[in-house]
């Protein structure tokens, strides 16, 4: 008797349990999305999600606890406490973009206005006494 089938290729012996594998496990997922995709899947799993959050929620608080104890003696922030701080700077930083727009019209209007008698300068500033040089600018070199 001979190994071969008719095609010419060898007898494979566990092509029959790979056609009963596939078969059981295409009708397994047909069955779980079914159960899964559910009502009562649903509220089965939030049921067990909302009794582990329960009772982990004391462990949860006291490692809260301790973590915040440890980085205060490491002398380490804690989350909330960079979150105040992110808070505080993205509010400064909104201010001073409301004053730089501010001063951007002021600047603006400042430039179409004509000029104010008394040989002040659009810029407003003129020297504290007659014929002295306006002050150095910072950075610029002596002479």
């Amino acid at each position: 008797m001979s190994a071969k089938e008719e095609n010419g290729k060898p007898a494979d012996p566990f092509e029959a349990f790979r056609g009963m594998r596939d078969s059981y496990l295409e009708g397994m997922s047909k069955v779980m999305i079914n159960a899964v995709n559910s009502e009562e899947y649903a509220q089965a799993t939030g049921a067990m999600l909302n009794g582990s959050l329960t009772l982990s929620a004391p462990f949860r608080e006291a490692l809260d606890k301790a973590m915040i104890m440890a980085l205060e003696q490491l002398s380490l922030p804690s989350q909330q406490q960079i979150t105040a701080l992110a808070e505080r700077f993205t509010n400064f930083e909104m201010k001073l973009d409301d004053i730089d727009a501010k001063l951007d019209r002021i600047i603006a209007l400042s430039s179409a206005a004509p000029p104010a008698p008394g040989g002040v300068s659009p810029g407003g500033r003129q020297p504290a006494v007659p014929g002295a040089r306006p002050p150095r600018q910072a950075g610029a070199k002596k002479a």
